[in-house]
């Protein structure tokens, strides 16, 4: 594994950090294929994107997790911001970047991601035809999730006051105000509406995988994008590619995996359901990551052989 810095060749001034994990026996001199793999929102690369991206790794792959733009060890002002249209063209970044490396193969690129970074790489895939297979792990809609709540019992509508609540951070922040901020996931265990969104909390602000650079809130301007962000737009047309969709039995955000199953255009579109998970299982409990792997490795492997 080695540590790099690319730049986000997406029309933004902005350098990202990465983690390359290599293949045993890695021999520069060979053409191997690639996977980028993408970290949940409010996540970054040394959490559960590169737990996968080493995984993935040990099965012949070049794989890579980065830092979104605006956060972790990537560049980009203001910080933390959760701007979905970034966040799917840094996949894309993420890709130009393993295209000047003369030991992938450009046409055996593959992408994945956990959570919100599921959600961007299925969007990613729709817009760049390099991708050449998905796999998503715990998928959330970013936008379906905000707009219509964890268990999409909330109306569209319902959502306007959000969107107000993010174009008003906005004015502040543009007055010279502290940087307004929101959650990304539960900041105090009693703020967790459920068991799966209170192991949220513990993920991210216990020993259990808390990371520095991961402080699990965002600008709360990232609303006037994430309301209205469909992750999925024109799925039924455009995202041809083969689809791996893992997902726990007993998670709350299972109803997104079904939403693209159903919504994309592929003909070779699989879920693997890992029985008795949750969504936070599928982060960094061993027994579901194998699961999840002992698929994903020979889904890609097929798919970019």
């Amino acid at each position: 594994m080695k540590k790099v810095n690319f730049p986000n060749t997406n029309g933004l001034d902005i350098t990202m950090s990465g983690l390359v994990f290599f293949p045993k026996d890695f021999d520069e001199s060979q053409a191997y294929p690639a996977v980028v793999v993408s970290h949940p929102g409010g996540g970054v690369k040394e959490q559960t994107a590169g737990t996968y991206a080493e995984k993935i790794a040990e099965n012949g792959f070049i794989a890579i997790a980065y830092d979104a733009s605006y956060q972790g060890e990537s560049g980009g002002i203001p910080r933390q911001l959760e701007n979905p249209h970034v966040r799917t063209e840094d996949v894309s970044a993420a890709i130009d970047y393993l295209t000047t490396l003369p030991y992938v193969d450009n046409n055996r690129i593959g992408a994945m991601g956990i959570c919100a970074g599921a959600g961007y790489t299925a969007n990613a895939a729709i817009n760049d035809r390099r991708i050449k297979a998905i796999g998503t792990v715990s998928m959330v809609n970013i936008g379906q999730m905000f707009r219509n709540g964890w268990d999409n019992n909330v109306k569209d509508s319902d959502a306007l006051p959000y969107l107000q609540a993010g174009s008003d951070s906005r004015t502040s922040d543009a007055s010279g105000n502290d940087t307004a901020t929101m959650p990304m996931a539960p900041l105090n265990e009693e703020d967790a509406p459920n068991e799966e969104l209170r192991q949220a909390w513990e993920y991210y602000h216990t020993d259990r995988a808390a990371y520095c650079t991961a402080p699990g809130y965002g600008t709360a301007r990232s609303l006037t994008q994430l309301i209205s962000y469909d992750a999925f737009f024109k799925a039924e047309a455009f995202l041809t590619q083969p689809l791996l969709t893992v997902v726990g039995s007993d998670a709350g955000s299972k109803w997104m995996s079904d939403d693209l199953m159903e919504r994309a255009a592929s003909t070779d579109k699989t879920m693997h359901i890992v029985d008795g998970a949750n969504h936070m299982d599928l982060y960094d409990s061993q027994e579901e990551i194998e699961s999840a792997i002992s698929v994903l490795a020979p889904f890609f492997t097929r798919t970019l052989g």
